[in-house]
């Protein structure tokens, strides 16, 4: 919990510096770069956190990485605190979230719609209007199946779940047939 309310903290600081510069969408691609690079390399990740080595040498991982990728001042010196304070290891964490700072000031909501078949591209534009009318927010829609469902959807967006699925109707009338014996 403590590395959660700290990476906010972090990335708090930097989306501030980001808004008031009108770079913050720059600053995120920079973060989730650096933090996919971190994630899917465990030898970065290792190079960057590992007590082992020297901070002057996690340092100098973090600006070789700084200067192949080409990445302005005000990030690189925020990149290079992370290692002089070592605090690499949430660097995932503070990317993530950056990310909803970035998609908060935006108004973008990201939704989940699984359905116990594929979605056309036409119902999938149908879904995301009805959820965008919803929440009043532009809504970035990620689908999944499951045939479980036997039918139907079910719709997630932020807090809001919408089930439309049989599965769930039968359980209901499973639940009421019960209920009357």
């Amino acid at each position: 919990m403590k590395q959660t309310i700290l990476a906010r903290r972090y990335a708090k600081a930097l989306f501030a510096v980001g808004k008031e510069n009108d770079a913050y969408e720059a600053y995120n691609d920079i973060l989730q770069g650096v933090a996919g690079l971190y994630t899917s390399n465990p030898e970065v990740a290792d190079a960057l956190t590992n007590p082992l080595y020297p901070v002057d040498v996690r340092e100098k991982v973090m600006a070789g990485i700084i200067g192949s990728a080409k990445i302005d001042k005000i990030p690189a010196n925020f990149l290079n605190l992370l290692v002089e304070k070592k605090r690499a290891e949430i660097l995932p964490d503070i990317a993530e979230a950056f990310k909803i700072m970035v998609d908060e000031e935006k108004n973008v909501s990201h939704g989940m719609v699984t359905s116990a078949v594929e979605l056309s591209d036409e119902l999938q534009a149908k879904v995301k209007a009805a959820l965008e009318k919803l929440t009043g927010k532009q809504v970035e829609l990620s689908t999944s199946v499951d045939p479980s469902l036997i039918g139907g959807i079910v719709a997630k967006v932020g807090d809001l779940v919408l089930d439309g699925s049989i599965k769930t109707q039968l359980a209901g009338l499973k639940d009421s047939i019960k209920g009357r014996e």
